[in-house]
C-alpha cells in the first residue's frame, strides 16, 4: 500500500491562536519554530521538509527572506492577519510561493476600534477617567471641556473596507465624511480628494485605514501633521510604519495638533516614552482586531486557506 507524503508545516511563533494550531495538528504535519532550542540547527535539518508556513503579519512574527532561504521546498505562506508587510512578499512572489491573509473578517471590529480611539481622544474619556481615580474631581472640580464630534469632518486615508466600516460609523455620529485613496471610488458617496495634503486641510479627525508597507512607509509626516492642525486628532489603525512617529511627538509638543489615538507604532511593543505621559493621546496594544469572535474567524480562514492549497483548490484569498 502506498503511503502519501504529509504536508509539512512550520508554525513561526506562539503568537497564532490556539483554535488555528489545534486545526492545523488535527490535519496536517505540523512543527513549532518557537519550541526549537537552536531554531538555525532545526531549519538546517529540517527545512528542506516543510511544504507550508502559517504566521502573521506582526513584526515579531512574519517571514523574511532569511527564513525563506531557509525553507527552499516551500509552497505556500498562510498570514494570521490582513497586514502583510512583515512578509518578504517580493521573495516569495519570485520564488512562486503562494501567500495568503485574512481580509475582511477582521473590517467591523477593526472599525470599531477607531471609532473608540476617535471617541476617546476627543472627549477624553480615558483621560478623565484617570482624573476622577485620582481624586482630582474632588479637588480641582468640573474637567476641562473636551471637543465635540459631531459635525465634525472625518478624514479616511485609505477607503478599503475597514475604511468603509470606519465611514459607516463616522456618518452614525453625524460626521461628514471625507477620503483620500489612489483609486477612485465612484461607488461611495463620500468626498474625496486628490492629495493627503489636501485631505489633511479638511480634517478635523485624520484616521488612518490603510495597508503598511515600502510604499506608505512615514506617509504621515511633519507637514501632513501640520496641515491637520491644532484643532485636528491623528487616529491610527494601520501600520506604525505609516506615521513617523518622532514627527508626531514633535507636533504633539508644539501644539501643531490636538491629540492622536494609536493603536499601531513603528516598534511594537516598544512605545516611546514621550507619547506615555500625555493625556492628548489615547494608546491601545494594537487590539484593533482582538475580539473572539474576530480571533475565531481569521483562525479559520487560515486553516481554510490551507487546506484548500495542500487539496490543489484554489485559495480563498490569496495575496500573490
Amino acid at each position: 500500500m502506498m503511503v502519501s507524503k504529509p504536508f509539512n508545516v512550520l508554525l513561526k511563533g506562539p503568537l497564532l491562536p490556539q483554535r488555528l494550531q489545534d486545526n492545523l495538528d488535527a490535519h496536517f504535519a505540523t512543527s513549532r519554530l518557537w519550541q526549537q532550542d537552536d531554531q538555525a540547527a532545526w531549519l538546517a535539518q529540517h527545512g528542506a521538509s516543510i511544504d507550508a508556513l502559517v504566521t502573521s503579519g506582526n513584526a515579531l512574527m512574519g517571514a523574511n527572506a532569511a527564513l525563506l532561504a531557509q525553507l527552499p521546498n516551500l509552497k505556500v505562506i498562510c498570514s494570521n492577519g490582513v497586514g502583510y508587510d512583515a512578509i518578504d512578499i517580493a521573495a516569495a512572489e519570485a520564488r512562486g510561493i503562494v501567500v495568503t491573509n485574512t481580509p475582511g473578517v477582521l473590517n467591523s471590529c477593526v472599525a470599531d476600534t477607531g471609532m473608540a480611539l476617535l471617541l476617546d481622544v476627543a472627549r477624553r474619556i480615558s483621560a478623565s477617567d484617570r482624573y476622577v481615580r485620582a481624586g482630582e474631581w474632588l479637588a480641582k472640580g468640573r474637567y476641562p471641556l473636551t471637543t465635540k464630534v459631531g459635525g465634525k469632518v472625518c478624514g479616511i486615508v485609505g477607503l478599503g473596507g475597514i475604511g468603509k466600516e470606519l465611514a459607516k460609523r463616522a456618518q452614525a455620529f453625524d460626521m461628514d465624511v471625507h477620503f483620500y485613496n489612489p483609486r477612485s471610488r465612484p461607488d461611495v458617496p463620500y468626498t474625496r480628494h486628490d492629495s493627503l495634503l489636501s485631505l489633511a486641510k479638511q480634517a478635523d479627525f485624520l484616521v488612518l485605514t490603510l495597508p503598511g508597507g515600502a510604499s506608505t512607509h512615514h506617509l504621515v509626516n511633519a507637514e501632513v501633521l501640520r496641515a491637520l492642525g491644532p484643532k485636528g486628532f491623528l487616529i491610527n489603525i494601520a501600520r506604525g510604519s505609516v506615521v513617523d512617529e518622532q514627527a508626531l511627538i514633535a507636533a504633539l509638543e508644539a501644539g501643531e495638533i490636538a491629540g492622536a489615538g494609536l493603536d499601531v507604532f513603528e516598534q511594537e511593543p516598544s512605545v516611546p516614552a514621550a507619547l506615555l505621559t500625555r493625556d492628548d493621546v489615547v494608546i491601545t496594544p494594537h487590539l484593533a482586531s482582538s475580539t473572539v469572535e474576530t480571533m475565531a474567524a481569521m483562525a479559520d480562514l487560515v486553516f481554510e486557506n490551507l487546506l484548500a492549497f495542500s487539496q490543489g483548490e484554489a485559495v480563498l484569498t490569496r495575496v500573490v
